[in-house]
């Protein structure tokens, strides 16, 4: 079973499983949603990559999925497991780093664990607030709909996967509240998360226009590497070009069809990006 065929299975037997995040009753004419995301020595990190960096992108994750949904992160929790190799000053700079994003953020850090193991790993819990029934989905593209992404992509298949800090596009995600009609973050590949969107909408998929590539990319990895943290998104009629100086590149249309299924300037395309589980069984690099 690869990972998605196992999110559907849990998701079968959860309640509103499916979204970046999980909503729940809030207060104050808001509703709460809240992520869960894990950090672990030799699948995100190495122990070589700096530990304030592996703190930034620690928390990074969990703030890149509120963006998804159109909140506004309020608060985090952090579970963290040090291995007999991370010194003091290894595991305090690693939660300066966190701590120092988390400020940026607004996001104060609440509580947490601390265990030991024989890698690290940390698990990050993020809570966050959106107007009462606002918060954007995976499942509202309609046929018709534009296929938007921020930023450009491709720039972390590039490279080493902890080279540089995350910037989660939160003010951005809080603007498409109202406009688009689905949105989730690119974490796993361009190709795969928009094949989960369209599942989720049961709709299709046209990819017809050029990707915005990161600088020193590919087209594949733009495509298919991942590890973007920018925000793919659908809208109904035409939006700005930019955000706050940020590009919004329209790369195709929403299609009536097979949910899930995808063309390519115009040919059947079989989703690829990362998969925790295949990756487990074929040993890839860190990322």
């Amino acid at each position: 079973m690869n990972e998605l065929g196992l999110v559907s299975w849990i998701a079968a037997r959860g309640k509103g499983i499916g979204d970046d995040c999980a909503i729940l009753p809030g207060g104050r004419g808001n509703d709460l949603v809240i992520t869960t995301d894990m950090m672990l020595e030799a699948v995100h990190f190495g122990r070589a990559d700096p530990p304030a960096l592996v703190g930034n992108r620690t928390l990074a994750r969990g703030l890149s999925d509120i963006a998804a949904m159109g909140a506004r992160p309020r608060w985090c929790l952090l579970s963290l497991a040090v291995p007999e190799w991370a010194t003091e000053a290894w595991t305090k700079s690693f939660y300066e780093g966190l701590l120092l994003l988390a400020k940026q953020h607004r996001t104060h850090l609440v509580g947490g664990d601390l265990s030991h193991a024989r890698a690290a790993a940390a698990d990050i819990v993020v809570i966050g607030e959106a107007p009462r029934g606002a918060a954007l989905l995976r499942s509202g593209a309609r046929p018709g709909d534009g296929i938007y992404v921020s930023g450009a992509l491709g720039a972390a298949g590039a490279r080493k996967y902890a080279a540089a800090q995350v910037e989660p596009r939160l003010a951005l995600g809080r603007w498409l509240r109202g406009t688009a009609s689905a949105c989730m973050d690119i974490t796993d590949g361009l190709s795969l998360d928009l094949h989960r969107l369209c599942l989720a909408s049961r709709v299709s998929a046209a990819i017809d226009r050029p990707l915005p590539v990161a600088p020193g990319a590919t087209f594949e990895h733009a495509l298919s590497a991942g590890d973007d943290y920018e925000l793919l998104f659908t809208a109904p009629g035409r939006i700005a070009a930019r955000h706050r100086g940020l590009a919004l590149t329209r790369i195709g249309t929403i299609t009536r069809g097979a949910p899930g299924r995808i063309e390519l300037f115009g040919k059947p395309h079989s989703p690829r990006g990362y998969d925790h589980l295949a990756a487990a069984k074929t040993r890839r690099k860190p990322r």
